[in-house]
């Protein structure tokens, strides 16, 4: 597995010898980023159930400000950790060793600019997630990979790669603070 644009592309990242870590296919990786280029410049990124950190590191990789990535899993933290150090980008980045879900409950509306969410396929973590977010839009845009035959929520625009879908949802701006000038550095 490798960072596929920016940067850091070709950039080779480790991976957990965990069996229940499904790291998102490159190319699905890529075109997602890609479709998601306009809101990455300078962003605040946020990568809940992280796994190895791709999609945090593939953004910021590609022109986001930083990134904050959550995991509770001791071999992919490990992974994530040795993917940040092996980038350069400790001071750009920060790692919560947290359940991904108390950790999105917690926080006030506007606090990310985007959000990977890619929790495991087969659980309900990403429709609770959603729920959250919906209360609480703690990202201006939530980006999430779940199987294809996974229904979500409805608001979303869904693009699919082979089994895998990934569903975008832009928040309301009048759900949202204002961004100051420092928030965007």
């Amino acid at each position: 597995m490798r960072i596929v644009g920016g940067k850091h592309a070709g950039r080779h990242l480790t991976s957990p010898p965990d069996r229940r870590v499904r790291p998102t296919a490159e190319h699905v990786r890529d075109a997602w980023l890609s479709h998601l280029q306009p809101v990455l410049k300078g962003a605040r990124v946020l990568d809940l159930f992280a796994g190895t950190g791709a999609l945090g590191l593939e953004a910021l990789s590609r022109g986001a400000a930083y990134a904050d990535f959550v995991e509770t899993r001791p071999a992919s933290l490990h992974a994530l950790k040795a993917n940040v150090a092996a980038l350069h980008l400790r001071a750009k980045t920060r790692i919560f060793k947290k359940d991904a879900l108390p950790f999105a409950e917690a926080l006030q509306a506007g606090a990310y600019d985007l959000c990977f969410a890619d929790p495991p396929y087969e659980s309900k973590m990403l429709d609770r997630l959603i729920a959250i977010w919906l209360r609480t839009p703690f990202a201006a845009t939530l980006s999430v990979e779940h199987a294809v035959e996974h229904e979500l929520a409805p608001g979303g625009k869904r693009r699919v790669f082979e089994d895998t879908a990934v569903t975008v949802y832009q928040a309301d701006p009048a759900l949202l603070p204002p961004r100051t000038p420092d928030s965007a550095e």
